[in-house]
């Protein structure tokens, strides 16, 4: 068939995967949020995966974009790539992923093929989206249309590692479906394709990838919960270790986002669903939540030996992105920084030159600082480097006289510093 693509999400999954398709198919790019939309329209990427000039080239391939069902109507491979978050029971909720499944069987078409995208739980594709597609669109799968998963390896920020640069994994509801799927990824993913036996094991390698990188940074967090009270510096300890060639090079700090710090309840709530409680998982996932209630104790204590008055006090916490030189807040762990820091009493200040204020406003009910101005930090009695923004390294952040700078990243020097994770 002559491919006709439509992605169906258009954040910092889908864009970067229908610019890389834009090459070779046609492509429309669907999102419910017309502002965004809009922009990119203009060749404006909030995300900042894209360019100016990538998005506009995109434009130049024949990409449109829009929030208008009916312009996708004619597409024959329907990809989703919308958001699967959690909810506050931590719990996988899908919500996005039924609305996307909704929108695409209004338009399915006999022999068409949804591919998912989306971080699920074994299982997912089968039990929740074919079933909305099946009664919505009156047709039967694996009859009249077909589905497969293939899961997004997107690494928000990331300039180095972008989408054709990264192996693809696929599958297919029937083994031709998996090979025209499989085919199609290979058309525009220079670094490979791996064809999974099933739906079903491509969506577990998803979670599994990011459940082991969770699991491997608790490891590192307890290191250091452990080598605090020792009054061993953790780097130090992981930087001697790290001589040896098979030693893994995991650091501690805050894990959010929305990989690693959510994708490891889908599996646990998939394991739990069938009569397995699962105690690895849950027990990294506990040590990571409770990082950011650490960091803001031990600033306090600092504080403290340092003879400040803890209510009242004055903190700056630079950066509220979830990761270094990237503008996503989703599930951003600074947040627990800040709030366990205002429960002590402190007056908390944060800056980010990376992050969307509004963004955060709405997101968090945090006004960010508009700048960073020579001397800011001296107006503070603590500072906390929370996110190892290049941009942080030409700014002058040091301890002076009774100010406290905590640094969770390890990014200033030493002498800089009164402590680290």
């Amino acid at each position: 068939m002559s491919e006709k693509i439509a992605v169906v999400g258009l954040g910092y999954v889908g864009l970067p995967l229908a610019h890389a398709f834009s090459f070779k198919y046609p492509v429309v790019g669907f999102d419910i949020a017309r502002r965004r939309v809009e922009e990119l329209r203009q060749g404006y990427d909030r995300t900042l995966e894209l360019s100016w000039e990538q998005v506009r080239e995109a434009i130049g391939n024949g990409m449109r974009f829009t929030d208008d069902r009916e312009e996708i109507r004619n597409c024959n491979i329907y990809i989703v790539t919308v958001p699967t978050p959690i909810d506050e029971h931590k719990n996988p909720d899908l919500a996005p992923l039924k609305k996307a499944s909704e929108t695409i069987a209004k338009v399915l078409k006999p022999n068409d093929i949804v591919i998912y995208e989306s971080t699920v739980y074994p299982g997912a594709t089968e039990e929740v989206c074919v079933p909305i597609l099946e009664k919505q669109s009156g047709l039967t799968f694996n009859e009249d249309f077909y589905c497969g998963y293939s899961p997004e390896r997107i690494n928000p920020g990331d300039k180095e590692h972008t989408v054709t640069k990264i192996p693809k994994v696929t599958s297919g509801s029937t083994p031709e479906t998996a090979k025209k799927i499989d085919d199609l990824y290979a058309s525009v993913i220079t670094a490979g394709t791996h064809m999974a036996p099933s739906i079903k094991v491509a969506e577990a390698a998803k979670v599994i990838e990011n459940a082991q990188r969770d699991i491997n940074i608790a490891f590192v967090n307890e290191l250091a919960l452990i080598f605090e009270k020792l009054g061993i510096d953790t780097l130090d300890v992981l930087a001697a270790a790290g001589t040896k060639w098979n030693f893994l090079p995991f650091k501690p700090g805050l894990v959010g986002g929305h990989c690693i710090g959510v994708d490891p309840y889908y599996l646990t709530y998939k394991a739990k669903e069938i009569g397995y409680h699962p105690e690895v998982i849950l027990s990294g996932r506990r040590i990571n939540d409770n990082m950011g209630v650490h960091v803001a104790n031990r600033v306090v204590k600092l504080m403290i030996h340092k003879g400040h008055t803890i209510k009242g006090a004055k903190v700056l916490v630079l950066g509220i992105t979830f990761k270094e030189n990237c503008p996503d807040i989703r599930n951003s762990r600074v947040i627990d920084v800040i709030r366990e820091l205002a429960d002590f009493g402190c007056d908390v200040d944060v800056f980010d030159p990376w992050a969307d204020a509004a963004e955060v406003k709405r997101e968090y009910g945090i006004d960010l600082l508009p700048r960073f101005e020579e001397g800011l930090a001296d107006r503070y009695d603590a500072v906390v480097l929370a996110v190892a923004h290049e941009a942080f390294k030409k700014m002058n952040i040091g301890k002076s006289g009774r100010r406290v700078v905590y640094d969770i990243k390890g990014l200033l020097e030493r002498p800089k510093i009164d402590a680290r994770l």
